[in-house]
């Protein structure tokens, strides 16, 4: 039987998990990070009103970069450098970080760094 037969199941849990405890408000939204194959997404949700105020992905910072592909970490890092931006722009300084039931590991770890360079606090 494969190892991973049962991630996606898993990482849903972990993430239902973290929920319980993670929420976005108006003052500190909540910056949700989800990790494909491929491509690696942020947003910053206010989840009092359900709203997106800012969002990033792999594809996107590869667009305004110009280069074709980037390697998944430093694609990471331009998504994190990114959606900071973009955040500051509506006026956001302080967010709650979602994994999203990923590790704190590798691409997630960048994005977040990434993050904090550019100047949001969590």
């Amino acid at each position: 039987m494969p190892k991973d037969k049962n991630a996606k199941r898993l990482r849903k849990i972990r993430q239902i998990r973290l929920r319980k405890k993670i929420s976005g408000t108006p003052e500190r939204p909540r910056l949700s990070v989800f990790r494909s194959l491929q491509h690696i997404y942020a947003q910053v949700i206010d989840d009092t009103t359900g709203r997106t105020l800012a969002a990033a992905s792999s594809a996107d910072a590869n667009k305004e970069a110009g280069a074709p592909v980037t390697p998944k970490i430093a694609a990471s890092s331009a998504v994190g450098k990114l959606v900071a931006e973009r955040a500051k722009a509506e006026g956001i300084t302080q967010v709650v970080f979602d994994r999203g039931g990923c590790k704190y590991h590798g691409r997630v770890k960048a994005l977040a760094e990434a993050t904090r360079e550019a100047g949001l606090q969590f």
